[in-house]
């Protein structure tokens, strides 16, 4: 095996030489920051096979830039030799993404696997890419926990590109309502049930929330209510101030029986955030679990992580 560079970098090197094969679905390869690899706190490194996105969140000088890039490019050579490496770059900071190809290419359109399920992502614009990996425990247990209930009703609020909503239609749900104020998003959304042939069933509505509540309860009630909303998003939610607002409906809104998967991907706000404002809005809805991350994705604190929390209506008597 090719020596590794001399760069600052130690943890991400060792994790490029590790990788025991070619990913096959999107995936995160290295989480620098979950603040368990020191020196490493700024950089992730994903595959969306066939392409390698290495971030960085403070700038990366270029000769160490170059000789991640090498580390890479000599693993990828012993993976998968005379095959090119695709490799995208993207800088970022909490408001903008500057994105570079280092080599290869990217295809177009984009189309990455995740459990049996296909999402169409796109790496050189912006800071999101379609799919979010870290969640992807949270489609697992949606797929299982539908699998189990053939024929239910889910509302997805905050949909984005709809991949809880392929999960679940994948899974036999009868109807997945999703909702998103970016109607961006939302068409990729729907091009991803295309993608999955699950298009019968979905409903999208690029409408706000908080101002939807009569076409959000005559769809329900729902077996199933998925609440995954960022955690500041100037004019349409602040998770401090609009949280409360979504837990206090979910009583009408749910049957029976039904569960929601509540999320809050911010360092800030730790779990009890959510328990106890659960607590105060919807004290009769119970406490099940909180759903681990991908192993990959380790935090020195769990408050910090996303954070995926299970909760149901109980029956009645």
């Amino acid at each position: 095996m090719s020596p590794l560079p001399a760069v600052p970098y130690t943890a991400l090197l060792e994790a490029i030489a590790a990788v025991p094969a070619l990913p096959l679905d999107a995936c995160r390869v290295f989480h620098g920051r979950g603040g368990v690899h020191p020196g490493c706190e700024h950089l992730t490194l994903d595959c969306y096979p066939p392409v390698w996105l290495l971030t960085s969140f403070q700038p990366l000088p270029e000769d160490e830039l170059a000789a991640i890039q090498a580390a890479l490019a000599a693993r990828w050579a012993e993976l998968a030799p005379g095959q090119p490496l695709n490799l995208v770059f993207q800088y970022r900071d909490e408001v903008r993404a500057e994105t570079r190809l280092l080599c290869g290419e990217v295809p177009e359109p984009h189309i990455v696997t995740e459990q049996g399920a296909r999402f169409k992502v796109h790496l050189m614009r912006g800071m999101n890419h379609g799919l979010f990996l870290d969640m992807a425990e949270g489609r697992r247990w949606v797929r299982e926990h539908l699998a189990a209930r053939p024929g239910a009703r889910v509302l997805n609020l905050f949909a984005y590109t709809c991949a809880f909503s392929v999960v679940a239609l994948q899974a036999g749900a009868r109807q997945v309502l999703n909702m998103d104020m970016a109607s961006g998003p939302l068409n990729i959304g729907k091009q991803n049930h295309q993608l999955n042939d699950v298009a019968k069933g979905a409903s999208f509505l690029p409408h706000d929330v908080f101002s939807s509540w009569g076409k959000i309860t005559r769809s329900g009630p729902y077996e199933l209510i998925i609440l995954d909303p960022p955690t500041y998003q100037k004019g349409s939610f602040v998770a401090e101030k609009d949280y409360a607002r979504l837990m206090r409906r979910l009583p009408d809104l749910l049957v029976p029986g039904g569960h929601v998967l509540v999320c809050l991907n911010s360092p800030k706000l730790g779990e009890n955030f959510l328990t106890e404002l659960m607590a105060a809005e919807a004290p009769g809805l119970r406490y099940v679990a909180r759903l681990a991350n991908p192993a990959v994705f380790e935090d020195v604190s769990p408050d910090r992580a996303l954070k995926v929390l299970v909760y149901t209506q109980p029956s009645r008597i």
